[in-house]
């Protein structure tokens, strides 16, 4: 998720970015166990997810949405439940239950997580430091270049500065994308939004929270593909281990 560059005024505080011997740290330990954990959440909800939309593979724009009304759009895959109307003459089998507990449960380890990265990001000046673009980053010519770079999978070079393109992707990503899925997730539920109706009103109604949440979820899932290949062509073993231990050799 996040990789803290190494700046030179703060070599002495390994959670700031400094030297170990012939390493270099590259990652906090905040920013280390948050990545991971947020990893594995994110993992869970979406395969539960998978099984949830199966279940009901049909979205809907609104307040109400059933077998009875026509959808917004549909996705051409089998439902794991027979009333549902999909065109397909079998039923997937039916894992919406356990489905429905894990996903649940796992969004409820993901937002303290989430909340404990952003509360030690803006103390410790992480934020700022690595992921809010300089005004000199922003030129449509350092944009262009860089999101050309992106386009054809050029790795970035051995920096470990983030480069103007990923610092905006990973602020949308996580103060856009994330946020929004966790605000979908609550207007969903009726228990909630019948304490808390603003959530869902201003979104329009809880079948509009469904279709924005899966919206959502496919921009994570597409942005974690990239994020994976970009890893792989930069050096996969290299960038996994830094942010396992924290630490990169010197001149790598």
């Amino acid at each position: 998720m996040a990789e803290p560059s190494i700046s030179p005024a703060t070599e002495s505080c390994p959670d700031r970015g400094g030297t170990r011997g012939t390493t270099q740290v590259r990652h906090s330990l905040t920013t280390r166990s948050t990545h991971w954990i947020v990893t594995l959440c994110f993992l869970a909800l979406l395969v539960t997810g998978i099984e949830i939309v199966i279940s009901h593979p049909r979205f809907y724009w609104g307040e109400e949405g059933n077998v009875n009304t026509p959808p917004w759009f549909s996705l051409p895959i089998p439902s794991s439940r027979a009333s549902v109307p999909t065109g397909y003459a079998h039923v997937l089998p039916d894992q919406n239950g356990w489905s429905r507990a894990l996903h649940f449960q796992t969004a409820w380890i993901l937002v303290p997580t989430g909340l404990y990265y952003l509360i030690s990001g803006l103390r410790s000046g992480h934020l700022k430091r690595n992921l809010i673009p300089a005004s000199g980053e922003l030129s449509p010519t350092a944009l262009l270049r860089s999101s050309l770079n992106h386009l054809r999978f050029r790795p970035h070079a051995a920096s470990l500065h983030y480069n103007p393109v990923q610092r905006i992707s990973y602020l949308i990503v996580i103060l856009g994308a994330f946020p929004l899925m966790i605000w979908t997730g609550l207007a969903m539920s009726p228990a909630f939004t019948s304490a808390f109706p603003f959530f869902v009103e201003v979104l329009g109604g809880h079948q509009s929270a469904r279709t924005l949440h899966f919206f959502a979820t496919v921009f994570l899932t597409l942005f974690l593909l990239a994020h994976l290949v970009m890893i792989y062509r930069t050096g996969f073993r290299k960038l996994t281990w830094a942010m396992i231990t924290g630490n990169v050799e010197k001149n790598s």
